[in-house]
């Protein structure tokens, strides 16, 4: 069972920095594709379940936040990705923002999936 979540956790991981590369893409490029309703609702169905296997990983595993370095950091890095995905794909007044912001973004997710395969808050540096 361990191995099915940490397996599909992975899979939403991947497919959620994916999607979010390619509304950020959109984004820049003006597409009216970032308005269809199925890119609206597919990355929030995705990242509940992504959610929902981390959860499960971390009450199996007995490792939480604020015990654990490397997920306190992972979890920190996530709310601080979520801030800069908003502006990038919403909230940003000007494109330089928006861009700005996106790549911010991906830095954070790149850091994110550093920590997630090193277990250290090093991410990739350790």
């Amino acid at each position: 069972m361990y191995l099915a979540f940490k397996h599909a956790h992975m899979m939403f991981a991947l497919a959620s920095g994916v999607f979010f590369l390619l509304r950020g893409i959109w984004m820049l490029m003006d597409s009216p594709l970032l308005q269809k309703k199925w890119v609206k609702v597919l990355p929030h169905i995705n990242d509940a379940l992504l959610l929902a296997c981390a959860i499960w990983l971390m009450f199996s595993l007995h490792q939480y936040p604020g015990t654990h370095h490397w997920l306190t950091a992972k979890v920190v890095a996530l709310v601080v990705y979520i801030g800069f995905g908003m502006v990038a794909l919403k909230r940003g007044k000007t494109k330089m923002i928006r861009s700005t912001a996106f790549l911010a973004a991906l830095a954070t997710y790149a850091y994110m999936l550093g920590v997630a395969m090193s277990k250290s808050p090093l991410s990739w540096f350790a």
